[in-house]
């Protein structure tokens, strides 16, 4: 337990609140911590406001370090200061550029407790993990596979690393009520970058509609990659069979109205559409990156391809579409599989189990143990 006084100031530093699996889940994190022990607040580095209606709606404390639409120089000098002039009992680093320069200042204003976050395939390479990995106090990441790699290629001691699994909340993210739902309609969420492979994705699609023509494609999701896609889909694809979607806070509506969920990525940790798809009911068919194994079992939940093989990927679709009953067997064994193990409220436990022994070993912000 943590020593007797006032709750310990926990400060969660994010790139930005644009829509994204990690920028959710750190609201959802940072709204379960336990108040009586723990007080959350979010510094963002820059400007990307798509998720600030939830951070308010849950009463989190909001602090822009710059408004501008990169990090730069002044955003980090801003980030200094703050650090210096608020002294805070832990720093939780989320995405990547936190991840370095929350590490380096950090440790420079004496942070008692810094932890860091690894969450997505490319992240150990991109945080340079080989290299920074020494100026944190301990690493959370969010799948075995995560671990390994860390421990393999980075160097870093296993003990020095906490695997703790996204949440999902199965009360928000459940089947519809009323039938409603397009058999045939396949859906994929996912910001349009090169690590999303919707190419791939695309190509697929257009194997899949010579065996069922009635199949439809909805993308869910923005960023640089979007008309790339958009004029991919229409040089491949007849018209009509695909929709482009921008991406939003409330996905629902989407999970309620698909038939299967695909996600075709070269690289992942444990995304949480996946998790928020099974919950809502629908089967999976994922590529075999990551930590997506973790999540999609072959044959039970869904299936799993290869990466970059628009043909095995395109054959697995068809697989589920074309028969009704294992779609639904997947459909509950998922939805089962979310609640059951990778609940919103066990996320939490764990992290304030890394917070609270971090802290009570390593001291509060100005009185160092």
């Amino acid at each position: 337990m943590t020593s007797p006084g006032p709750p310990l100031r926990v400060v969660f530093l994010l790139q930005d609140l644009l829509f994204g699996g990690t920028q959710r889940q750190t609201l959802e994190l940072a709204h379960r911590l336990d108040r009586r022990r723990y007080r959350a607040e979010l510094w963002v580095l820059m400007a990307g406001d798509d998720l600030v209606p939830m951070a308010r709606s849950l009463g989190l404390p909001l602090t822009w370090l710059s408004r501008r639409s990169w990090v730069g120089p002044e955003t980090l000098a801003n980030l200094w200061r703050r650090l210096q002039k608020t002294p805070v009992d832990g720093l939780m680093l989320l995405t990547v550029v936190p991840n370095i320069w929350g590490r380096i200042l950090g440790r420079l204003a004496g942070v008692p407790v810094i932890i860091g976050n690894c969450r997505g395939g490319a992240a150990p390479r991109r945080q340079h993990e080989r290299w920074l990995w020494p100026l944190a106090d301990h690493l959370i990441c969010n799948s075995a596979a995560l671990k390994t790699e860390l421990s393999r290629h980075c160097g870093e001691p296993p003990g020095r690393v906490t695997v703790i699994h996204n949440g999902v909340d199965p009360d928000y993210f459940r089947p519809p009520a009323a039938p409603g739902r397009h058999p045939a309609r396949v859906l994929s969420v996912g910001r349009f970058v090169p690590d999303k492979d919707h190419a791939t994705l695309l190509r697929a699609f257009a194997l899949v509609l010579r065996d069922h023509p009635g199949a439809e494609l909805w993308l869910v999701g923005d960023g640089p990659g979007r008309e790339a896609s958009r004029q991919l889909a229409a040089d491949i694809l007849p018209p009509g069979k695909v929709r482009f979607f921008p991406g939003q806070e409330d996905l629902r509506p989407f999970y309620q109205q698909a038939g299967l969920f695909v996600l075709s990525s070269v690289q992942e940790a444990l995304p949480n559409v996946v998790l928020e798809a099974m919950a809502a009911g629908l089967p999976v068919v994922a590529t075999r990156v990551g930590g997506l194994p973790e999540l999609v079992a072959p044959g039970r939940t869904g299936w799993l391809a290869p990466p970059r093989d628009p043909a095995a990927l395109a054959a697995a679709i068809s697989q589920v579409l074309a028969d009704p009953l294992t779609r639904q067997a997947f459909a509950r064994a998922g939805r089962e599989l979310a609640a059951r193990d990778f609940s919103l409220s066990a996320m939490g436990r764990a992290h304030e189990e890394v917070l609270a022994g971090l802290i009570n070993r390593k001291g509060r912000a100005g009185a160092r143990s």
